[in-house]
């Protein structure tokens, strides 16, 4: 964890500084590590965190290098890698339960991108899918059935 820490402030100094290209490279040295780690981190709050902080610096940074398309993918890409892993039966509860928590936080942050960005392909067929995804992997997690919400 302390070395992802690390990656990151190094990232983000770069990030604030303007050097964009270092700082994509250290957020994605950043995002490697935590998705390394995502299973064998004892935390399952922090492995959720890193990985989502990881792919949402990289999707601030495509953005401020006018790269919207690429943003996006990486929004999608971990609120797909969440609603995954919350319907995975083999991975530990805590890490499930972690990801359910997270997955409105990319949710939110998926519809505010395409509110000021627009739609893009990918977007599109994952929020179509996320509205059957998400009922399922409530009921997959609490083990209750879903209902009207």
């Amino acid at each position: 964890m302390e070395h992802w820490k690390r990656t990151i402030e190094r990232a983000n100094r770069c990030f604030a500084e303007g050097e964009l290209v270092d700082a994509r490279e250290h957020y994605l040295q950043a995002l490697a590590l935590a998705q390394v780690l995502f299973e064998r981190w004892s935390d399952a709050d922090e492995a959720v965190a890193a990985c989502v902080i990881s792919h949402h610096n990289l999707a601030d940074v495509h953005l401020r290098l006018n790269q919207p398309e690429e943003s996006v993918e990486y929004l999608c890409s971990i609120h797909q890698r969440l609603l995954q892993t919350v319907q995975n039966p083999r991975l530990k509860p805590e890490l499930r339960e972690a990801a359910l928590r997270q997955s409105s936080k990319t949710y939110v942050e998926l519809l505010n991108f395409i509110s000021e960005h627009g739609e893009y392909p990918r977007s599109d067929l994952l929020l179509k899918r996320n509205v059957t995804q998400s009922s399922h992997a409530f009921s997959t997690v609490s083990g209750q059935p879903s209902g009207v919400h």
